[in-house]
């Protein structure tokens, strides 16, 4: 979404900004289009899950986070709002951008510069995933003495900012690593290779635009098309791609369903109350 955004956002002026609801999961903050209308876009960024809009004037920043529903996309020409459409930011070229949330587990909220070092939401953050500094010795450091499955610690914001339950199933599965192995235990050749693995899976889904499993879109409102590479999530029963777990028992039933035997291919387990997908034979 931030990189669709960029192009469209960086160097426009806020024109208008309409809000229709006083909150969504947290209030809105007092006079918020307010504080907004007529500043003029300096970058949009992204830390973890939240899309960061700051500004030239260097005050509040615009901070944006989907949610489990939430989309902000170009709306065109401006049909009428529906009764999910929330906020609208009218650029000063005429491009109308819509905040759009039926389930309303978004949030849209100002915040000064100085205030994200100690904001809860972000001053225990983890490194972010797609940089340098995030590497096999950094992986194995914050893994050290943690006794959860590798899944839960991955998942935890402060070991790493912004995965999410497909992707880490995905860098799991092409680690070669079993989600319910013990994270303390994903040291040396393991981390690297884990690393290595969650980098790839997530080069690979932004390139594709990201995964449209159920309401993301991206910033043009177009769908991602990651979920067509997805190589366990979502899966269960399924043959592994590469992996000959399901070659004898399942060969039959494979060729006639496309699906492996009862018990062999990709299985799916819950952790956490999340869903994990994942190949017993493969993943260690």
């Amino acid at each position: 979404v931030v990189r669709g955004l960029r192009p469209l956002w960086v160097g426009r002026r806020m024109a208008r900004v309409v809000q229709r609801r006083p909150d969504l999961r947290t209030p809105f903050p007092k006079g918020f289009a307010a504080r907004l209308e007529g500043r003029r876009v300096a970058a949009v960024e992204r830390r973890a899950k939240y899309i960061l809009c700051r500004f030239e004037d260097g005050g509040d920043v615009l901070v944006v986070h989907l949610g489990m529903s939430g989309r902000l996309v170009h709306a065109g020409n401006g049909p009428p709002p529906g009764p999910h459409d929330h906020v609208d930011f009218a650029l000063d070229d005429g491009g109308l951008f819509r905040f759009t949330d039926p389930r309303r587990f978004g949030l849209i909220d100002l915040l000064a510069p100085a205030d994200f070092a100690t904001d809860a939401r972000f001053a225990e953050l983890g490194p972010e995933p797609l940089a340098d500094e995030f590497d096999a010795a950094a992986l194995a450091a914050a893994l050290a003495g943690r006794r959860t499955p590798i899944k839960a610690a991955l998942l935890d914001q402060s070991t790493v900012a912004g995965l999410g339950n497909i992707y880490v199933c995905e860098a799991l599965f092409q680690a070669g690593i079993s989600p319910r192995r013990v994270a303390a235990t994903v040291q040396g050749d393991r981390a690297a290779r884990l690393v290595i693995a969650i980098k790839d899976v997530l080069a690979r889904a932004i390139a594709a635009g990201g995964s449209s499993a159920r309401d993301y879109v991206q910033a043009s409102g177009e769908l991602g098309w990651f979920q067509h590479q997805w190589a366990v999530y979502d899966r269960e029963g399924e043959a592994c791609p590469g992996c000959d777990c399901a070659a004898a028992a399942g060969a039959a039933r494979r060729a006639a369903t496309g699906r492996a035997a009862a018990g062999r291919g990709i299985s799916r387990i819950v952790q956490s109350g999340r869903s994990t997908f994942y190949c017993k034979h493969r993943q260690r």
